[in-house]
This record gives structure tokens, C-alpha cells and sequence, in this order.
């Protein structure tokens, strides 16, 4: 399968369960995060979002989001619907 921001995000997901704007600009060169979600999410990736505060550099605190892998909806047909909810739920 040919690398791209898709591809690399799957796998450093997989991986790490979350990732933030920031870390995705660092550790995958992909400086637009949401859209590339956003076309995961259309193909039936199940990341869901938290907002964290984090530091700045100048000693105060900003809100980010943060999104966390799941799964795929594949894995899930074979799980009740009570698995489901308590898988998509965790945080």
C-alpha cells in the first residue's frame, strides 16, 4: 500500500491509541490533522475527541483536542451491541 497521511496516521494510531495536532505535525508531517480524520472517520475509523488543556510556552494553558483511536467498524460487526457502547465510550 502506497505511504500517505492516511496510512500513516492509521498506523501511528494503532499504535499509540491518540494523537494531537501537534504531535501529528511532528512525528507525521500532516499540518492538517482534522481533515485527514475527518476522512477516516468516512471510512469507518471510529476516533473519537477529547479536549485537553496543555502548556504553553508562555506558562499558561491552552485547550486542544485530542483524538483517540477506537477501531474500526469491520472489528465491531461481530461484538453485542452492549460491546459496542462500552468500547466507543472509553476513554
Amino acid at each position: 500500500m502506497k505511504e500517505n497521511h492516511k496510512t500513516r496516521l492509521i498506523d501511528y494510531l494503532k499504535e499509540y491509541k491518540e494523537i494531537t495536532s501537534l504531535e501529528a505535525i511532528r512525528d507525521l508531517g500532516n499540518t492538517r490533522l482534522s481533515a485527514t480524520i475527518f476522512t477516516l472517520k468516512d471510512e469507518g475509523y471510529i476516533i473519537s475527541t477529547k479536549d485537553v488543556q496543555v502548556p504553553t510556552r508562555w506558562g499558561t494553558k491552552t485547550t486542544v483536542t485530542k483524538y483517540i483511536y477506537k477501531g474500526h467498524v469491520d472489528n465491531l460487526k461481530q461484538m453485542t451491541i452492549d460491546d459496542v457502547i462500552n468500547e466507543v465510550s472509553r476513554t
